[in-house]
């Protein structure tokens, strides 16, 4: 038996319980989504072969044609979705300071990760990751949340017509019960959630489902590496900070790396996944305390473009953050901020036209006397602008050949930065 939340405001958008056909629920994942009509449904697997063996479905639990709870299911996906759309928009502008409330019951996440999703306009979806409370209320029975609709706003945000009141999305694998969904006039005392307009320069570590087990530990690893280059007496001369196309000199690039940097001792310290907040969490954590590079590359961002499709002021102010906290703590170091990589197979692609921006924006950082700015984006798309998978086979990580394309444009500039003759 689910929770009982007691009176509800007759203002109040009661989302669940509702007539089976109040409400369009959907669930699935990136290449399928597929609607709930009868008790129970799941959406086809995805079609890439490492997916197959994924699964996506729900259920509902009714009384007389209503709708009391919905089961979400998932597992082995790193993206997957239950959805509640209205068949026609809604105004929420009445709710913008109130509170969505509802009942969760976790039956399994200790693989895997969750967040609930309002819409904010045309193309825009606000999630709160719940992953923490979530997992420490698992096997607990049901639990109330409250979360101020203001989690869900951010600057442009218009709710005078949304189609999407809630949504849970899920990573890697889990099992969740929801029920009495809603969303008051009132706010009131609930889970605190990230600021849009700080989130980029308040350091964090990552806190996916897919990065809890390996983050910390490879921030650790970093951190012994570096002890022992400088133990050896062979202090690394450049740096690389970034994301996983950072960390991609370790797979893909290492052939390149191992030719080009590994000589001066380079230390790559990318991180899959991470986003502006959690390079600086890093940084300030002890990654380049002790040494004293030539020079330090640094490219972030598309992580920030990719997980909350952010405002371009936003990321450039992470970024900005970021070469602040290198420059306090390596000030003799030449900094090279690279322009963030186009990503998507064409020029009018959302998230490169994002990243753009971005670049555009911290290109004003470089003062050409410690900070310098370069964009080798051109020397990574063909000539009509288009991204090719030969160089990038998912269109945003580069493959070996990316790598050495990488390497080739940047070379002229690092060397010079480094004091070196082409």
């Amino acid at each position: 038996m689910f929770a009982s939340t007691g009176l509800v405001c007759a203002q109040d958008l009661t989302i669940l319980p509702a007539p089976a056909d109040a409400w369009r629920i959907t669930v699935g994942h990136w290449d399928a989504q597929v609607e709930l009509t009868g008790d129970g449904v799941a959406a086809p697997p995805p079609k890439a072969e490492y997916a197959r063996n994924a699964y996506a479905g729900a259920s509902a639990r009714s009384n007389n044609g209503r709708r009391d709870a919905l089961l979400f299911d998932w597992r082995d996906l790193w993206q997957s979705t239950l959805r509640v759309e209205s068949r026609s928009p809604l105004d929420l502008r009445p709710y913008a300071g109130g509170t969505l409330e509802f009942d969760l019951d976790v039956s399994e996440l200790s693989h895997g990760g969750l967040s609930v999703k309002v819409g904010c306009g045309s193309g825009c979806e606000r999630g709160v990751n719940l992953i923490e409370p979530a997992r420490s209320w698992t096997g607990k029975g049901w639990q109330h949340v409250a979360l101020s609709m203001s989690c869900f706003a951010r600057q442009g945000a218009d709710f005078s017509a949304v189609t999407l009141p809630f949504a849970l999305e899920g990573t890697g694998s889990g099992r969740v019960s929801v029920a009495n969904v809603r969303i008051g006039r009132d706010a009131k005392p609930g889970l605190a959630c990230p600021d849009y307009r700080t989130e980029s320069v308040t350091p964090a570590m990552l806190n996916e489902s897919w990065s809890i087990d390996w983050w910390l530990p490879r921030h650790k690893e970093k951190l012994e590496e570096k002890r022992k280059l400088l133990e050896a007496g062979t202090p690394p001369q450049i740096v690389f900070i970034g994301d996983s196309i950072t960390q991609g000199w370790e797979k893909e690039g290492r052939e390149v790396w191992q030719h080009h940097f590994a000589p001066l001792h380079g230390l790559a310290l990318g991180f899959g996944g991470d986003r502006t907040e959690n390079a600086l969490w890093r940084l300030q954590h002890g990654e380049i305390d002790g040494i004293a590079p030539q020079a330090v590359v640094l490219m972030i961002g598309t992580n920030n473009t990719g997980h909350r499709a952010e405002a371009p002021e936003t990321t450039a102010a992470g970024i900005k953050r970021l070469l602040d906290e290198i420059r306090q703590r390596l000030p003799k170091a030449q900094v090279l901020l690279l322009a963030i990589f186009p990503r998507g197979e064409k020029p009018d692609d959302g998230q490169r036209q994002l990243n753009q921006a971005i670049n555009k924006l911290i290109a004003g950082y470089a003062d050409s006397r410690s900070v310098h700015f370069l964009d080798i984006g051109a020397a990574l798309l063909q000539p009509d602008g288009t991204l090719s998978k030969d160089i990038m086979p998912d269109l945003l990580h580069p493959n070996e050949r990316g790598y050495e394309i990488w390497q080739r444009a940047m070379a002229p500039t690092l060397q010079k930065l480094m004091g070196q003759t082409p």
